[in-house]
């Protein structure tokens, strides 16, 4: 049993038209860290979603007519919540996601905040009025709620995530139906306490977690209520759930895939450079959709690189989330254990060198350790697919055209990194990068103040910042005429 200061958090029943509902059927939420059933959790199923889709349909036109003003009380309201709960928030999130204790905070408190900034861009919804080449007529351009909303969302970040869906949907007048993981619906589940608790009218958020997510991902993509389907998850998803959404044409936020290139150039300044991939590649024990998976050294200073980065992977700690001073946690399942095994395997028999880790952590579970891999080439699998895990390959290269053809060669463009003290290359290198965002000298990208997302294969629209808004409204031209 989880020790809480609000037991009320940790709630095993979907959340549907305000109401904490009763389920036949249940499936178990395990602790990554040791395999402990943490709860049982209702599943929602089909007829969970429908009666979701149904209560978000009826509550979407009330909430839509409330004032800015007061879309934006509640949602300043559930950041000072999640802020206040944040402690049991880490907890439950921790449980059910092996990440340490220390990073599930920091994420809950990231969470707090795009509440908190979509609070104040829901009074920032501002249309134009455009001069018209006639006296007669003027033309008034507004932005309108796009209706009900699909949320689903991953396990890796399961408050993050959400908050940065929801918030921009709810500050716009949308109505949210939200399918979490099956992994880690707890947290989710958490927050649709804390928003109730901030007064959130019934039917606005219902929250439907489910064993079955193919099924449910095909319901909320035929059903002809909802208007927009936003998803973050793997690319092979992402195109799935795209297709079934073309019957109705509907809007689409997608977040998908990444393969982030790391490039230090040799003039970088190299001890800041080794902070930043260890920032990047080893948060949540790797399994991050922006974090470091190439990591590109040129060659005068690759061994330098290596060792310090060496030192730095060695000295991880590795442990229960919930042990003092640890680092990274395990990863979420046995897949994820036999894809980094099976990246490892191909790197080395293609002449890769395992300089730090390589194996399963004496642990036992999903704990692995914390790897570094060199004399990796461009041909390997670990080049061309996201690992999801604590592996660090080292790529050498000479030149910054050489680099550049290396880091572009991915159908998939999330973030991507690069370290330089040259101002003219962080311009010229930044924009030539094929990726949605770049960290130049930096290990972080994300803030709820920063556009997310990415081109190619990496998915569809920004969330976050000033833009993120848009993804949930439709522009609407209304014409006057006869003046």
């Amino acid at each position: 049993m989880l020790h809480l200061k609000n037991p009320h958090l940790l709630t095993p029943f979907p959340f549907i038209n305000g109401e904490w509902i009763n389920c036949d059927e249940q499936f178990d939420v395990s602790n990554p860290s040791d395999q402990k059933v943490i709860s049982s959790v209702g599943d929602a199923g089909l007829w969970g979603i429908e009666k979701a889709i149904t209560s978000a349909h009826c509550a979407k036109k009330k909430w839509a007519q409330k004032t800015a003003k007061e879309r934006s009380q509640i949602l300043k309201k559930i950041a000072t919540l999640l802020t206040e709960n944040s402690d049991d928030l880490a907890t439950i999130l921790s449980s059910e996601n092996g990440k340490p204790l220390s990073e599930a905070r920091k994420e809950v408190l990231y969470g707090a905040s795009y509440f908190d900034w979509f609070s104040e861009e829901a009074k920032r919804l501002y249309g134009d009025i455009i001069p018209m080449p006639t006296r007669d007529k003027r033309i008034m351009v507004i932005k309108q709620p796009v209706g009900v909303v699909a949320a689903i969302t991953p396990w890796n970040f399961p408050n993050a995530m959400i908050a940065r869906k929801i918030a921009p949907a709810l500050a716009t007048g949308c109505t949210v139906v939200l399918r979490p993981s099956e992994l880690t619906p707890l947290s989710a589940l958490a927050i649709g306490k804390i928003a109730q608790q901030a007064g959130l009218p019934d039917g606005v958020l219902n929250i439907v977690p489910t064993y079955a997510p193919e099924a449910a991902g095909e319901l909320l993509c035929a059903s002809p209520k909802v208007a927009k389907v936003t998803f973050t998850g793997s690319t092979r998803v992402g195109k799935i759930l795209m297709k079934n959404c073309s019957d109705h044409i509907k809007k689409m936020s997608l977040e998908l895939g990444g393969n982030a290139p790391f490039v230090v150039f040799e003039d970088a300044d190299i001890d800041l450079a080794v902070e930043g991939a260890m920032a990047s590649k080893f948060r949540n024990s790797g399994q991050t959709c922006v974090c470091a998976n190439r990591i590109y050294v040129q060659s005068s200073i690759y061994e330098r690189f290596k060792e310090k980065l060496s030192h730095k992977i060695s000295a991880l700690s590795v442990g229960d989330a919930f042990a003092p001073n640890i680092d990274t946690g395990p990863l979420i399942d046995q897949e994820a254990i036999l894809k980094v095994e099976r990246h490892i395997r191909d790197a080395v028999s293609l002449g890769a060198k395992v300089d730090v880790g390589g194996q399963k952590h004496g642990l036992g579970g999903t704990y692995f350790q914390p790897t570094l891999l060199s004399n990796v080439t461009h041909n390997m699998l670990i080049a061309h697919e996201e690992t999801f895990g604590p592996i660090a390959p080292l790529i050498k290269f000479e030149t910054e055209e050489e680099v550049l053809d290396m880091a572009n060669d991915s159908n998939v463009g999330l973030a991507g990194y690069f370290y330089t003290q040259d101002i003219s290359r962080a311009f010229r290198f930044g924009e030539a990068l094929e990726v949605g965002m770049v960290a130049i000298n930096a290990g972080s990208i994300s803030s709820e103040t920063v556009p997310f997302g990415g081109v190619k294969e990496s998915g569809l629209g920004r969330e976050g910042s000033k833009y993120g808004c848009d993804e949930f409204t439709e522009i609407k031209t209304m014409c006057f005429g006869n003046i």
